[in-house]
């Protein structure tokens, strides 16, 4: 069985004048769609407004690149075209922002090349893309698999990466060793709480690399703060990429709770939230999942802190509300079972994910995505 994700391996340094360059012949691309898409819609005020498609766009650039000589290539042209007529309806907009190719404007775009099935050719370590030989390191091996379409993108650090799909072998899930399914409760004391009594809780590494950034920013030392901020994310990527690989391969029934991440990061509790990387962490989970042909659901955590994981009930020794943030350990008065915070959501949490299979709703997302080869899975745990 085969299913489909995307490799991304980083560009050498040298080539970076030459990505660049075709880079701005996308933004010039682009900025003339997305004038030539507003000027549809306000023309003519008495005529019905007409939306093109990907394919009238493709149509009016063909002239459009002839006269401005954009030498990126008619395939990236009409991969542009789509991917801006896709952005829009997505936006529900008449116009999208401009890309700027100016590096030095506060608005600068960073560079985005993208290209189709068959733009890209791999030999002796090298692709060739629109004439050029690119070098990169290259650590998957791309020999060994058909490249499919994708995209160079770059960096806020000027570094550039080719991201490209490629088709893989599902593997075989093998029985697990220990408890075949886990609850993970997310949180911000700590990261990932499991039902089996364990815990991750890895560095807060914005926390730890936080008087080193001050110290960049208040020196106005543009590369060293970028060069910081890489790094933690770095940092935050490997530590959760280990933990996810380690939990999928042990069970074969991952339930987390929908802890609503972009909500939270909206509040004074932002900082954390966002070193914490709950989203991150369970894209991982889930596309990893799907490799391994493992159940993966996101469940309903409302009261799950609150609720007894062994009788059920809501006792009135739970702790309630803001004023009950601070209680760790809790007494059930119904049954006397003594709870830990967090473990007690975890298995509340794998419960409901059991209930969810006895009633028929199997991990049907996962199972459905593994049979779908055109499900493109990222390594950094974006789905395409």
């Amino acid at each position: 069985m085969e299913t489909v994700k995307t490799l991304k391996l980083r560009i050498k340094d040298k080539h970076a004048k030459a990505m660049l360059a075709m880079a701005r012949d996308v933004n010039m691309v682009w900025n003339f769609a997305n004038e030539t898409q507003y000027r549809s819609l306000n023309r003519y005020c008495d005529r019905p407004k007409t939306w093109l498609s990907a394919y009238d766009m493709q149509k009016l650039t063909a002239g459009f690149v002839k006269c401005e000589g954009v030498v990126v290539g008619a395939q990236t042209v009409q991969e542009t075209c789509e991917e801006f007529v896709t952005r829009l309806k997505h936006a529900k907009k008449q116009k999208l922002s401009w890309r700027v190719s100016n590096r030095k404007s506060p608005k600068y775009s960073l560079g985005w090349v993208p290209f189709k099935k068959g733009a890209l050719k791999y030999k002796d370590g090298q692709i060739r893309f629109n004439g050029l030989n690119i070098g990169l390191w290259d650590s998957y091996g791309l020999s060994k698999y058909e490249l499919r379409a994708g995209s160079f993108n770059e960096d806020s650090r000027g570094r550039w990466y080719v991201n490209v799909a490629v088709k893989v072998d599902v593997e075989e899930k093998r029985i697990p060793d220990g408890s075949a399914s886990i609850g993970i409760d997310l949180g911000l004391k700590t990261m990932a709480t499991y039902s089996d009594g364990g815990s991750f809780n890895p560095t807060r590494w914005y926390r730890a690399s936080e008087q080193k950034l001050g110290i960049a920013q208040r020196a106005n030392k543009k590369k060293r703060v970028k060069a910081i901020h890489a790094k933690i994310a770095n940092q935050r990527k490997d530590a959760i990429h280990r933990e996810t690989s380690a939990l999928v391969k042990k069970h074969a029934a991952i339930f987390v709770g929908n802890v609503n991440a972009q909500a939270l990061a909206k509040t004074s509790m932002a900082k954390s939230v966002h070193d914490a990387a709950w989203s991150m962490f369970r894209n991982q989970l889930k596309y990893k999942a799907i490799r391994h042909q493992v159940i993966f659901e996101e469940v309903n955590e409302a009261f799950s802190t609150q609720t007894c994981s062994s009788c059920g009930a809501l006792p009135d020794s739970r702790p309630k509300g803001i004023a009950g943030l601070g209680i760790r350990d809790w007494t059930c008065i119904d049954c006397g079972a003594v709870h830990d915070r967090d473990v007690n959501a975890a298995r509340n949490i794998l419960a409901r994910g059991h209930a969810r299979l006895a009633g028929g709703i199997l991990g049907s997302r996962a199972r459905e995505d593994v049979k779908r080869p055109s499900d493109a899975i990222n390594e950094t745990g974006e789905q395409k």
